[in-house]
């Protein structure tokens, strides 16, 4: 075989090779695209799928309502704090602040609860719609007859937990058998999901300390570890007056913290 000839064999190879990859790279790109369009069929064909909408929706919408919760317990429990202090690279919100020295701090979130579940609502709002889109999708997929009324849902924030409620109201109807779920009739088929966290109780602990804060301009930190022994409390004085409180449940790893500037002295007195 003359020199010619092996260049021109090479290059039919190495033609045939890139052919041959653009050809695999469409398949995947094409059954990416199909598995896009018909996930909840392959979901139900696989069994993947839980099996009732309470399971399917805990299972669509909790990874989102934990990092929900995770962002408001770094910032002083705003998405978008307004008033804060960066730590850490995380803008965390006075909860009592005071621009003067001297002062004794204002309580900025009166209703720090409150405050906390209206924005964790609005954190997970689109990621509702799309659950309660996929699971008309994926029962329909499943055979059945899906009737889901409009409605509101709700956050509540429990010792141990974060509720989120749904006033929909859903019935599955396949031939002779009908479920409906979210009825008052049937508390214990409301449709709902539950979130593992002491945010709570963390609140609870921050509420005492900005009382104190406010009231005297400091608080003692060891009172309430010698108190709640799975809690850890710390502490931490800035240059300007303001301190940074970061409470910790010992044993969930679950963290609250928040901003406080109150009674500030002047710079070298």
């Amino acid at each position: 075989m003359s020199l010619k000839e092996g260049k021109m064999k090479l290059l039919r190879n190495k033609s045939g090779q890139i052919t041959l990859f653009i050809i695999i790279a469409l398949v995947i790109v094409g059954l990416a695209v199909l598995f896009y369009l018909f996930f909840p069929k392959i979901q139900v064909a696989f069994g993947l799928t839980p099996k009732n909408p309470q399971a399917f929706m805990q299972n669509c919408l909790e990874d989102d309502l934990q990092n929900s919760a995770n962002k408001l317990s770094l910032q002083g429990g705003s998405l978008e704090p307004q008033l804060y202090l960066l730590y850490e690279s995380n803008k965390i919100e006075y909860l009592c602040y005071q621009e003067e020295y001297y002062l004794p701090c204002i309580v900025q979130q009166p209703m720090l609860k409150t405050h906390i579940e209206k924005e964790i609502k609005t954190a997970v709002r689109e990621k509702v719609g799309e659950c309660l889109d996929d699971l008309e999708k994926t029962f329909e997929a499943r055979g059945y007859s899906v009737s889901l009324s409009n409605g509101e849902y709700q956050v509540e924030l429990l010792p141990g937990i974060i509720e989120v409620s749904f006033s929909n109201v859903l019935t599955l109807t396949q031939g002779e058998e009908r479920e409906v779920y979210g009825s008052a009739d049937n508390p214990q088929k409301k449709i709902r999901v539950l979130l593992h966290n002491n945010i709570y109780e963390l609140i609870s602990i921050a509420n005492s300390i900005i009382n104190w804060e406010s009231n005297y301009g400091d608080s003692e930190t060891t009172i309430y570890m010698n108190y709640y022994h799975d809690l850890k409390v710390e502490k931490y004085k800035q240059g300007d007056g303001s301190k940074i409180y970061i409470l910790t449940d010992r044993i969930k790893g679950d963290k609250f913290q928040f901003a406080v500037r109150s009674v500030a002295w002047p710079p070298g007195i």
